[in-house]
């Protein structure tokens, strides 16, 4: 968007402002929340003067809860805490406004390290000769290389004169869009102007008075005045419904950081996934025994957790646990050994102190030993003593410990990922053998537990066996050889032929991972630029929509949910769907964020079974939010509810909506992917009764997480709310059923 346009609609947005306070009175408000006494100068927030200093500012404290208390920056002294790191000549006279000379585009920055808290608004008093006419912008930094907006200070932003003093209003909406972190208020002239004196004080970031956040949020009655194009939604109460499984907001284990991430748990995950390469060689009999794969030098370590510890401290929180459980044919026999050792193999591209990665120096994969050297054998027997084992701790505490048992772990990469023990590619008739094999186990061992697979990576094993692409083989031999049948297809047929069969049901849940080949990342990592983060957020319609052609070398609707439910109702009726693991990246960027919240949305609207996040998302990152987003929005157990509510939303923003057994509830989530422009959401609702309450939360990237919105204007059957850019907006409805 050019700047000009940005500009007008900055100036759109102020024009509200104005109105707002000029018609509400809200200037006394505006002003007591400053502290502004009748001759603007001193004040009970002064401090002594703290000298100019040049030093680096240091990195941003951890995330705290949003704050709307105001804070203040300047009266009659610098507050405590903040720092003078301008550039122009200046003096802060104790007691006294400061006073700058502006010439040369001069300017005044103040700093304080570790700022806390989220700010409706930027406020603070100047006073300039006339002769300068608009020479004043206003903008945050802070550390990084984020840019933030430069607002001028233009007569809609001038909420009242006093004299020679002019107070301004700055709406953080316009000054930090994306509720990026900020250490620095920056107030310069953007123009060369005389080298008089410019007086500034009372300055404050405060809470948005709250008849300006009603005119944003409302858009001064009409759409559009700063607050972007109009997106019209429904929600329709009369349209079919379905449960929302729990289990969609899941996530994954990670043994290694177990005992320290406990944000985890803070997060609202309902289940969590004992899986991951690892676990195909875990061996229970040794408590935290596994071989970390070709993923760290193919070593058995010790993880310092058993899975008996994991499903300890799952049942403790209340959270389900998934189970993978190896068919891999091999577990760790004790906790050092390697399956490169240098000493044995010789020197390597690269070691961990003599574990070498299983590549020569000149790129050549070695060939593996014995598969003794790192592992013993594991028979279904073994897996069978296993779930036998919790079973009978099951008995003694009255609780199941398992509500879902995976076989085993992306099995048509073993030939890579565990190629130490299994170096030869897996085709469908092997997969199916040990399929039934260990699945036998598992079900005589656990009657009545839900069995989940393949777990298999993506799309090239949905459709095709490790084998089909064997070296020395001619492509999709394996498929051609099985009728030329797509292998999930094939895979589920077969296995619902042998319940007929034999009366043992091997599968109940259609387990799949999901991973965009869009280039958009996976985890932390991930580009940030605008284009890629527009394909990171379409890139989840690759799991759920059927017009959406994948930006990558598939070059075809993935459509995975719809694909999986077809595949099952032709092959295998009955059984449900679980995405055992996926992400889009970039967790601690916004895009990120909203591709989670939108993810989560459409696992609950397409009605399947669960979803493991892999792994889990850091502390107060815009993942993290997403799911809090659903799970816990507002810090006291405010969540999505348990029915399905179908919505419809315009482009460039989604809607989903649930609500209570009783009716009288409903919980929306509402994106805008714009990250540049508002929306503002024209919501109609049919047949959910009249509209009674309305508290809306909000996040756009604020370190706090959600902070409580002022509500746009509703009607009996409707709701504008204003959507900020990159955003996540939850609304907290209560209904009157007629």
């Amino acid at each position: 968007m050019e700047v000009d346009v940005k500009r007008a609609r900055m100036k759109a947005g102020a024009a509200v402002l104005s109105c707002a306070l000029l018609a509400g009175g809200t200037v006394a408000v505006a002003r007591a929340t400053m502290g502004t006494d009748a001759e603007g100068t001193g004040g009970s927030g002064a401090e002594a003067q703290a000298p100019a200093t040049d030093t680096a500012p240091s990195a941003p404290a951890a995330p705290a809860a949003p704050s709307t208390a105001p804070v203040m920056v300047y009266d009659g002294g610098l507050s405590a805490g903040w720092n003078d790191i301008g550039w122009s000549p200046r003096e802060l006279p104790k007691g006294a406004p400061a006073r700058m000379r502006l010439f040369n585009y001069g300017g005044w920055i103040l700093y304080r390290p570790k700022l806390e808290g989220a700010f409706g608004a930027l406020a603070f008093r100047f006073s300039a000769p006339e002769a300068y006419g608009e020479f004043l912008e206003a903008r945050l930094d802070g550390p990084g290389a984020i840019t933030f907006p430069r607002i001028p200070v233009t007569p809609e932003l001038k909420v009242k004169k006093d004299g020679e003093w002019t107070e301004v209003v700055i709406p953080m909406d316009l000054l930090n869009p994306r509720g990026e972190a900020f250490d620095r208020v920056v107030l310069r002239a953007s123009k060369d102007v005389g080298r008089d004196w410019v007086l500034f004080d009372k300055v404050a970031l405060v809470p948005l008075p709250p008849e300006v956040a009603a005119a944003l949020a409302a858009g001064g009655g009409k759409a559009g005045k700063g607050n972007g194009r109009e997106a019209r939604m429904s929600i329709d109460c009369t349209a079919p419904s379905h449960r929302i499984s729990p289990l969609i907001y899941g996530i994954a284990f990670d043994g290694l950081h177990e005992k320290q991430d406990t944000h985890q748990f803070r997060m609202g995950a309902s289940a969590r996934r004992w899986g991951g390469n690892p676990t195909s060689r875990y061996n229970w009999k040794l408590g935290g025994a596994w071989n970390t794969a070709n993923d760290w030098y193919y070593e058995n370590v010790d993880i310092g957790v058993s899975s008996d510890d994991f499903l300890e401290t799952n049942r403790k929180r209340g959270i389900q646990s998934a189970l993978t459980v190896p068919m891999l044919g091999w577990v760790a026999k004790d906790t050092k050994s390697a399956g490169f050792p240098v000493s044995r193999f010789g020197a390597q591209q690269r070691d961990d102190n003599g574990n070498g990665n299983g590549t020569s120096r000149d790129g050549t994969p070695l060939k593996p030993g014995e598969p003794s050297l790192t592992s013993v054998e594991a028979p279904p027997e073994f897996i069978a003593e296993w779930i036998a084992s919790i079973r009978e701790k099951d008995k003694s505490r009255g609780q199941r410990g398992v509500q879902m048992y995976i076989l085993d772990n992306e099995p048509m990469l073993w030939n890579s990922t565990h190629r130490d023990v299994f170096p030869e590619p897996l085709g469908y008739d092997e997969l199916l053998k040990r399929t039934i094999a260990y699945g036998t186990a598992v079900r005589k061992a656990d009657p009545e537990g839900v069995i989940a697979g393949p777990a298999e990576w993506g799309w090239t094993n949905y459709l095709w066996s490790a084998a089909d692409f064997a070296p020395g083989k001619m492509n999709h031999s394996d498929r051609l050889a099985h009728g030329n049948e797509p292998l999930l297809p094939w895979y589920l047929r077969q296995l619902r032929e042998h319940e007929k069969k034999t009366g043992t049901r091997i599968l109940d849940v259609v387990d799949l991972h999901f991973y965009p080949q869009t280039n958009v990342g996976v985890g932390l990592d991930g580009n940030t630029d605008k284009e890629t983060n527009a394909r990171r957020i379409r890139s989840v319609r690759g799991l759920w929509d059927p017009t959406y052609k994948d930006e990558s070398w598939i070059g075809e609707p993935v459509r995975l949910i719809p694909r999986m439910k077809e595949w099952i109702a032709e092959n295998y009726p009955g059984r449900g769907i679980s995405i055992g693991e996926y992400n889009f990246g970039a967790f601690k960027h916004m895009s990120g964020g909203l591709a989670q919240a939108e993810a989560l949305g459409r696992f609950a609207q397409e009605n399947i079974l669960s979803a493991f996040f892999w792994q889990y998302p850091p502390d107060a990152s815009p993942v993290f939010w997403a799911f809090r987003a659903y799970r816990d929005f507002d810090g006291k157990g405010g969540r999505f509810q348990d029915n399905w509510v179908p919505a419809k939303a315009a482009e460039g923003t989604s809607l989903f909506v649930s609500r209570d057994d009783s009716g009288k509830k409903l919980v929306a989530v509402v994106l805008n992917f714009n990250p540049d422009e508002a929306a503002q959401a024209q919501i109609e609702l049919k047949g959910c009764g009249t509209l009674d309450s309305v508290r809306v939360l909000g996040y756009s990237g604020a370190p706090g997480g959600f902070a409580e919105q002022t509500p746009g204007a509703k009607a009996e059957g409707s709701l504008t709310q204003r959507l900020p850019p990159y955003s996540m907006t939850v609304l907290d409805l209560t209904v009157k059923k007629p």
